[in-house]
């Protein structure tokens, strides 16, 4: 092998890493980046509200959850974008929110319900602002460069899509009567033993007016004459129960 060879396999070693960098620098311009984060936002925004709006809130009223759902599914987004843009791991952003879940959630107990719901938004948010809306054009030219993927815009919009249907599906079209559960602090303690089980129930659809489908006995305060009762039954439709086993004034706060 002669130096020449050498040379010109050297100049070709550069060329190659020359065309690497030239790759690698392709950066998106302002006004791309601006409209990606908007299309992002305005989207996660639109999902979140029509999932909250229609569905959570249409029965259970809660208005301080509207507002967390929102606010959380928003910020969430915004975050996962910045550290996306900044290279750093999903796995650190998802764990940080998962710390500030249990930093606050773990003082109340959330509903099911409600916890559900919180999930969904958070995945929302982590579809919406993870997945690939641009993408390299002209790694041929000397001008590499992004551009807007409308094939990957419109997987995204199916996501979400998806997401609405399913819960659209569970919340309407599937759904079965709901069992409900009320917690009564009972009074006529003399009817909690399993003999007289049948007028308990007969005496607390009377005094309840609810059709009780079954009850279970809780602490019994015999200085008192009384014991906490839980009680299931049947939802009517289009009818919700929120506040069933709350028992202290400052759980009512809405």
């Amino acid at each position: 092998m002669t130096l020449t060879d050498l040379q010109g396999g050297f100049d070709l070693a550069d060329e190659n890493v020359l065309d690497v960098q030239t790759i690698t620098d392709a950066m998106m311009t302002t006004t791309q980046s601006l409209t990606e984060l908007g299309l992002r936002f305005f989207l996660n925004l639109a999902v979140c509200w029509l999932l909250v709006q229609f569905f959570y809130y249409r029965k259970s009223r809660r208005r301080d959850y509207y507002f967390t759902f929102v606010v959380f599914s928003s910020a969430m987004l915004l975050l996962l974008f910045m550290m996306g843009n900044a290279e750093v791991g999903v796995g650190l952003t998802l764990g940080l929110f998962a710390i500030f879940g249990v930093i606050r959630y773990r003082t109340e107990t959330v509903p099911i319900r409600e916890m559900t719901y919180l999930f969904i938004i958070i995945a929302v948010a982590a579809v919406n602002g993870l997945s690939p809306l641009y993408k390299l054009e002209g790694l041929d030219t000397d001008f590499p460069h992004y551009a807007l993927s409308w094939g990957s815009l419109a997987v995204l919009a199916a996501s979400n899509i998806l997401v609405i249907g399913l819960v659209w599906l569970l919340e309407n079209g599937l759904s079965r009567p709901q069992n409900a559960t009320r917690l009564v602090l009972y009074d006529r303690i003399d009817l909690i033993v399993p003999q007289k089980r049948a007028e308990l129930i007969a005496d607390l659809e009377k005094r309840t007016g609810v059709k009780v489908d079954s009850v279970e006995i809780g602490h019994v305060d015999f200085l008192r004459d009384a014991a906490y009762i839980k009680v299931q039954y049947t939802l009517g439709k289009g009818e919700s129960s929120t506040i069933g086993e709350l028992t202290k004034a400052k759980d009512f706060v809405q």
